[in-house]
This record gives C-alpha cells, sequence and structure tokens, in this order.
C-alpha cells in the first residue's frame, strides 16, 4: 500500500470563533473513521510558536528558510489513489478548507 500526505496551510482555515469548535468535532470524527478502517498512519498540526530552523548539510544551523510549512496535514496508507482522493474529499469537507494531495514514494527502507 502507498502512504498519502492530506495537508493544508493554516491560512487556508478561515473559521470564525462559533465554527471551530464544530470544525474540531468534524475533523477528529473522520480521523477516527481512518482509524478504524486502519488505513491512519499519522497527523497533527505544525506547532507555529516554535520557530523552524535549517540544518544544512554540513550540520550547521540557520533560521534562514526557504518555504515555511505551516497548517495541519494527515497521513493515510490506502491501497489506491482513489481511496487518497476520497479521504482527502473527508477531510477538506470536515475542516471546511481545500486540501493537498500528495503520495509519498515507495522506500523499500522505512
Amino acid at each position: 500500500m502507498t502512504k498519502y500526505l492530506i495537508s493544508f496551510p493554516s491560512e487556508a482555515m478561515v473559521l470564525t470563533p462559533e465554527e471551530f469548535p464544530i470544525v474540531v468535532a468534524t475533523s477528529h470524527a473522520v480521523i477516527e473513521e481512518a482509524k478504524a478502517a486502519g488505513v491512519y498512519v499519522f497527523g497533527g498540526g505544525i506547532n507555529e510558536q516554535v520557530d523552524p530552523v535549517l540544518v544544512s548539510a554540513d550540520g550547521s544551523v540557520s533560521t534562514e528558510l526557504g518555504a515555511r510549512i505551516n497548517g495541519g496535514f494527515t497521513v493515510l496508507e490506502l491501497p489506491t489513489r482513489e481511496d487518497a482522493l476520497l479521504w482527502a474529499q473527508k477531510i477538506a469537507v470536515a475542516c471546511r478548507c481545500s486540501q493537498e494531495l500528495r503520495e509519498f514514494m515507495y522506500d523499500p527502507a522505512s
């Protein structure tokens, strides 16, 4: 089976304070559904209160970054891309924002 990344940037989720707890509940319900289906690998949100750093190939550490990653993500392991699209649709509806779907390349060492 293939692992898929379903993600969104923070700025995509525009909610009122009243909508936020509803979206939390609906998105958690989709995650529980994925767990029950045995396809959930890992998920969460990026802690944007902690500054990221870049560790270069020589081991040096810098705060100079390229594209900044933020928002939330879910990794699912699924038999087909069509299945991944269905789960991405469920998550998009639950989170009330667009989701990006990416496929991880197979790595026999992982």
